[in-house]
């Protein structure tokens, strides 16, 4: 059962970040799990993903949709992103690791599901509404940093847009079968010890939800 790991943090060399240490809590029950094995890790702020732009992805969409030839710079993007469609979907289990900004994920994650919501590959269009095509026992687990706190049931609780964004993203459009999350929250106001505890706590429950098959 392959597992990528999405980094979507700009700074994900940085160890000392929370969202590294969501990462390394993960691997270290990941290691507990499949000592053998080890996930495909994709840092999204180390190389470049298309971006629909007239001279990237939305330009290559309309000359494919009039039977126009790519240009060398278009071929390159459009490949770039097909092999980004390609590496997500081998994978059954996906880990996306990020901070919160300003509420909600980061521009480079929202530019990468743009290379993989795609129709007819990961969704199709149905008189009813659209279908979810990730069915075959694909899980996902996000790692979310923030400095404040969401779970208290207050105004912050319905500004959580980037948790209800991928969600529903993943599972509604895509048809995902478990969405989960796994905070390190309040990182500007707690302890980061606490912090930490808490989550590694909630991590080894995570992951073993995570990667018990689902029932089709």
């Amino acid at each position: 059962m392959q597992t990528l790991i999405i980094n979507a943090h700009p700074d994900f060399k940085n160890d000392y970040s929370f969202s590294s240490k969501l990462q390394q809590l993960f691997l270290k029950e990941f290691s507990k799990r499949f000592p053998e094995e080890k996930p495909t890790v994709l840092n999204l702020y180390d190389q470049p993903i298309p971006r629909i732009e007239t001279d990237q992805l939305l330009g290559i969409w309309n000359k494919q949709r009039e039977g126009l030839e790519l240009n060398s710079f278009e071929k390159e993007i459009y490949s770039t992103s097909a092999n980004l469609l390609t590496q997500f979907k081998e994978h059954h289990r996906i880990v996306i690791v990020s901070p919160l900004h300003n509420f909600n994920i980061t521009s480079r994650m929202k530019d990468y599901l743009d290379n993989i919501l795609i129709a007819r590959e990961t969704f199709k269009y149905t008189e009813d509404g659209s279908v979810g095509l990730m069915t075959d026992d694909y899980n996902v687990l996000l790692l979310q940093a923030s400095g404040s706190i969401y779970t208290l049931n207050d105004r912050y609780t319905p500004l959580e847009f980037s948790h209800y964004y991928l969600k529903e993203m993943f599972q509604e459009i895509m048809g995902f079968n478990k969405f989960d999350i796994v905070r390190a929250q309040g990182t500007a106001v707690l302890d980061s010890e606490a912090i930490l505890k808490t989550a590694e706590s909630e991590m080894t429950e995570a992951v073993t939800n995570f990667y018990t098959p689902s029932k089709l």
